[in-house]
């Protein structure tokens, strides 16, 4: 084996870690755009929106079965939407944190397998104890499908073509529409009249259409499951891979995307080695690094931190420690983008639930007539509402790679109309207006969205991007418990929630603007 020479002075010649690893993420980055937009990334456009499909699909769920459930069990509603929002946090960090630690495949193959075993599962509750412990159980799936399927589109796709990710929020919207589409003649044909008193019974063989939405919401989950796992070949982001130094993995991987496209690809791993020699193996792996006492460091850190050097196990739990979370405070830029992301995703998380927690009851003490009240009704206003946010995540894909806007000003300005639409609701006298106010909201929520799910992976790097959404996305989910028990304890009929709620939008659009960075016309690192 040819060692090459050493260099003099080498303390000071050295490029840093951060700067290494940037340089080869460039040139993953300029492989990826060689490559270009084919078959492998339009199918993950696909496999990836399940993710969101089930991210919006499964909170409406809970909603649009609560009132059955509520007249069959006799419980307090807020206890099922809490079990979600704790599975949902759980999931969020453990799926979201794991991504960065034992890679993106893993995740992604199993958030919509336990997702629909246990909402099949749920559909047999016999009482609302049982429920809320499924559906926390359920969330736990749910919760880890944004923060792993964002990082896997992102990574994957050409930048070029990175506004795609605002555009993948159209399944985020399509999820709330095929459930709200499916559970109308589900729940209006087999459900208890509603309203009913406490005091007349509910049979539940006169209730049986939220047992039946949860088991064809379940059993869509499975096959959602099943064509990402049997009919889509899922790679290991090879931007994951070069950050734990597995750079002949992370060529091979591009090319074989390469392939699938029908494209040739320049990169050889020499383009990533080119400060140390390296020796493959039959198997492609990297046998030996010389000339690079850093990379000599780093190996050697690794096999202690996997009880390679000391002879035992736990390689998978010895990466679970705060190195990544650490990594996303490390300089200034960084501190403040993670603090800002964190605090729209936790403000949001709060918002969002407190209005539609407590519009309802606030309007009905203002002597609004909402109708006729029927379950029809309910459910035709909820498939408009879930119509007016497909349109807003397609418009989202165009308006963030405007120049002037930007990833940024789209996000602010979309933020604060949010909040506007939401406190104008508060003037609806009829259910009517109502519908007209929240259609407004609805519409630019759904544009909101699609662009803070953009932005903030690619605000975060690569090999720090899992936890950084984990950590955004358990924001979200702990400011959103707090909105059901909120509801358990606070006088519903009270204004005050809502005006909070569309003044946090307001301050969120202001946030918004304060993010250090621009990503738009950028290669995500």
């Amino acid at each position: 084996m040819d060692h090459p020479p050493v260099l003099e002075n080498q303390a000071s010649t050295a490029v840093p870690k951060a700067n290494e690893y940037e340089r080869k993420v460039r040139i993953l980055n300029e492989a990826m755009q060689e490559i270009g937009m084919g078959r492998y990334q339009w199918a993950l456009f696909f496999v990836t929106g399940f993710g969101y499909f089930a991210d919006n699909l499964w909170p409406i769920v809970t909603g649009l079965i609560l009132p059955a459930v509520v007249n069959e069990f006799k419980f307090n509603a807020p206890f099922v939407k809490l079990g979600q929002n704790i599975g949902l946090l759980v999931g969020a960090v453990f799926w979201g944190v794991g991504a960065d630690v034992w890679g993106r495949k893993l995740s992604f193959n199993a958030t919509l397998l336990i997702t629909g075993v246990f909402a099949v599962s749920a559909g047999g509750s016999q009482n609302y104890a049982t429920l809320s412990a499924l559906a926390a159980a359920w969330s736990v799936g749910v919760g880890g499908n944004l923060p792993v399927d964002s990082a896997i589109f992102l990574e994957f796709v050409p930048a070029t073509h990175q506004y795609l990710l605002s555009v993948l929020s159209i399944w985020w919207s399509l999820g709330q529409l095929i459930g709200s589409l499916i559970a109308w003649p589900l729940l209006t044909r087999f459900s208890c009249p509603t309203p009913t008193s406490t005091s007349i019974s509910c049979r539940p063989e006169a209730n049986k259409g939220w047992r039946y939405f949860l088991f064809i919401m379940g059993a869509l989950m499975l096959l959602l499951w099943a064509i990402r796992f049997f009919a889509f070949e899922m790679h290991e982001s090879p931007k994951y891979l070069l950050g734990k130094g597995k750079e002949a993995q992370a060529v091979e991987v591009v090319k074989r995307v390469a392939r699938v496209n029908g494209k040739t690809c320049s990169l050889v791993l020499e383009d990533l080695l080119s400060r140390g020699v390296a020796k493959e193996g039959r198997e492609g792996k990297v046998e030996a690094f010389v000339g690079d006492a850093e990379k000599v460091v780093e190996v050697v850190e690794k096999a202690v931190k996997e009880g390679k050097a000391g002879g035992g196990g736990g390689s998978v739990m010895a990466g679970l420690d705060f190195t990544h979370v650490k990594a996303l405070f490390a300089t200034k830029e960084e501190a403040r983008s993670t603090c800002l992301l964190v605090a729209l995703w936790a403000l949001i998380g709060l918002a969002f639930p407190l209005y539609n927690s407590f519009v309802t009851y606030f309007l009905s003490t203002r002597g609004v007539q909402f109708g006729d009240g029927s379950t029809y009704t309910t459910y035709r206003n909820q498939v408009i509402l879930s119509t007016l946010g497909v349109p807003g995540s397609i418009i989202s894909g165009y308006v963030v790679e405007l120049p002037v806007l930007g990833r940024r000003g789209t996000l602010a300005i979309f933020t604060a109309l949010t909040g506007v639409f939401i406190l104008g609701s508060t003037t609806a006298r009829t259910s009517n207006a109502l519908l007209g106010w929240n259609s407004a909201y609805s519409f630019t929520s759904n544009v909101m969205y699609g662009v803070l799910y953009a932005i903030t992976p690619e605000l975060f790097s690569t090999k720090d991007r899992g936890t950084g959404n984990a950590l955004t996305a358990a924001a979200n989910r702990v400011f959103g418990v707090m909105a059901p028990i909120i509801a358990l304890y606070a006088d519903l009929s009270t204004s005050v929630p809502i005006y909070i709620s569309g003044s946090i939008f307001l301050v969120c659009g202001i946030l918004a603007l304060l993010l250090p960075k621009e990503t738009r016309g950028k290669a995500a690192l």
